[in-house]
């Protein structure tokens, strides 16, 4: 019988090639571990806990305890959660990553991940192929409308895509307050697409110098709660915006293509009450061959395939990129400042 001899390279490739034809089960994973509340039994006992302590803490009559624990060998797998061998039961216990499966915490991910994980949601990824072959978005193929349209007759989807940025922001905006200084901004600070001014919030609270206009479409700030320091204000960010002195915008470019966001960047440059304010824009910036070393790499190039699927022109970008639709809107110098998530930071000036 002929042997077949399968060289390191071939093997390493093999490997590779399972880990992301599975890749999938890993997302389907943690949205079991949410829907089972495992990391919120953990926690609620303080310290590594049995498996049988995890399986009274879901409550279930007819729990079936090999898959749970078949379901846990494959967390721990993961690096999802750590399992410490004792006298004897293993023990489970909340690790950096699970620690974002927490519902109550403040930095979150658990309504990203249901979201993402969500059979509607993830739905469209099944026509980007046909998208690709043929032009348009696999989200309109899939929906008959545009995403957004999609949520505006979808009150259900609509919330769980509302929670999932809530989030996404409340993690962000606590890595930007560490590592950005907002304190050398004057007078008026306007949040473009501010949603119901979470952000904002955060930073009228440790900058109260500043005045705070959150703008956002009329129905989304019509729900916002009131704060003080800041006004809402709705309105078309495409046709004006409210003037400011400086304007912030987070994670929203990447939702639309270039000539959008130039009509944007113009916008806030003609509502700018002086030529000293600047664009602060929290965004994406890819590497120039989408790959790199930082450890967010592997999320910033993967969110421009959401971006792909699900909206008309959206994208992440370069800096190159960037540079070009920031000219063409009349900011002429800029800056780009890395922090230690997946954004960046980019000031953007008239002068």
């Amino acid at each position: 019988m002929t042997s077949i001899t399968q060289d390191a390279a071939t093997i390493q490739g093999q490997a590779r090639f399972f880990h992301h034809l599975y890749g999938g089960i890993s997302a389907a994973a943690l949205r079991c571990a949410l829907e089972l509340d495992i990391a919120g039994i953990i926690n609620r006992h303080q310290g590594p806990i049995t498996l049988s302590q995890i399986a009274h803490g879901i409550g279930s009559s007819s729990l079936d305890v090999d898959s749970l624990s078949r379901l846990m060998r494959f967390l721990v797998h993961q690096q999802i959660f750590d399992q410490q061998e004792s006298e004897e039961k293993p023990l489970y216990s909340l690790n950096e990553c699970s620690k974002f499966l927490l519902k109550d915490a403040r930095n979150t991910l658990s309504s990203l991940t249901m979201m993402i994980t969500d059979p509607l949601i993830f739905s469209p990824f099944y026509k980007l192929s046909q998208s690709i072959e043929e032009g348009g978005i696999a989200a309109f193929k899939t929906y008959g409308v545009s995403t957004w349209d999609m949520f505006a007759s979808n009150p259900e989807a609509h919330k769980g895509f509302n929670d999932a940025m809530a989030c996404s922001t409340m993690l962000n905006i606590n890595v930007i307050m560490s590592n950005y200084d907002f304190s050398t901004l004057k007078g008026t600070l306007v949040d473009v697409g501010g949603g119901v001014g979470v952000t904002l919030n955060e930073i009228v609270i440790k900058y109260p110098h500043l005045k705070g206009i959150n703008f956002d479409m009329p129905d989304v700030v019509s729900s916002a709660p009131a704060y003080e320091g800041v006004t809402h204000v709705g309105g078309d960010m495409f046709t004006a915006i409210p003037q400011g002195d400086s304007f912030f915008i987070k994670t929203i470019l990447h939702n639309w293509g270039d000539d959008k966001c130039v009509q944007v960047l113009k916008n806030c440059r003609e509502s700018m009450t002086g030529r000293t304010g600047k664009v602060i824009i929290a965004d994406i910036v890819l590497s120039p061959t989408g790959t790199g070393d930082d450890v967010f790499d592997e999320a910033r190039i993967g969110m421009d395939i959401l971006m792909l699927t699900y909206f008309d022109g959206g994208k992440e970008r370069t800096e190159v990129e960037w540079k070009r639709i920031l000219e063409e809107a009349g900011f002429l110098r800029y800056s780009v400042i890395k922090i230690p998530t997946t954004v960046s930071i980019i000031e953007a000036y008239i002068e």
